[in-house]
């Protein structure tokens, strides 16, 4: 996948609202894999809706979303699943990881389907991120900064064309989301992916291709 396009899309909620200031809501938009976008939006401006679009959850809009060329309304449930196990990776704002299981199996949950990274490379990324004691502690056991961590981590662990990260360092200080930046961006660059933020207030701090207020 090289690129996804955003035609005239509107969620339903927001259609008939005349001259809707927005960056992306009934726009031409492009994000191109090898690129990095920021998606800044403010409250109740849709940001996790644009988010389940991205990810086939939601399909409440009017317009078009198009991976390279194909229309996503036309994608299968297993069309769906090949691309979010190999084309759209998502570090969600709300985690969903699984409280009752280690860090490292949260991550082998998925890494399983593609034998993507081995334990050993994902260890080094727990030892970067400051969180290397807690590769084998119960996700239900850390604080939300470890868990964001974790999420980050999980996101990375697989193939992808772009990565969607919502809301990613919201919970970290300055030291530990600048390092978490370093490490995301080493593995896309890698993959030759393209990146998407979405954010209402504190995010990467980065030189990204373009700047979009939903």
């Amino acid at each position: 996948m090289d690129v996804i396009r955003f035609q005239d899309v509107c969620p339903n909620v927001f259609v008939g609202i005349p001259d809707m200031p927005s960056g992306v809501w009934g726009r031409h938009l492009e994000f191109k894999k090898g690129e990095t976008y920021l998606v800044e939006a403010g409250s109740g401006k849709g940001k996790s809706t644009f988010c389940s679009y991205l990810l086939g959850y939601r399909r409440d809009y009017q317009g078009n979303i198009f991976f390279d060329d194909s229309d996503v309304r036309r994608l299968t449930v297993a069309g769906w699943t090949a691309v979010r196990r190999r084309h759209v990776s998502c570090l969600f704002q709300e985690l969903r990881l699984f409280p009752e299981l280690t860090a490292w199996e949260n991550i082998e949950v998925k890494n399983r389907l593609t034998q993507w990274k081995s334990r050993e490379e994902v260890g080094k990324w727990f030892v970067r991120m400051g969180i290397g004691d807690k590769m084998d502690a119960k996700v239900g056991m850390m604080s939300f900064g470890q868990q964001q961590r974790v999420a980050m981590i999980r996101a990375l662990a697989q193939p992808f064309d772009f990565l969607l990260a919502d809301e990613p360092i919201s919970h970290l200080d300055d030291a530990h989301a600048a390092s978490m930046g370093v490490i995301m961006m080493e593995e896309v660059q890698r993959q030759g992916a393209g990146v998407i933020v979405t954010s209402i207030g504190k995010h990467f701090d980065m030189r990204y291709s373009e700047v979009v207020h939903l």
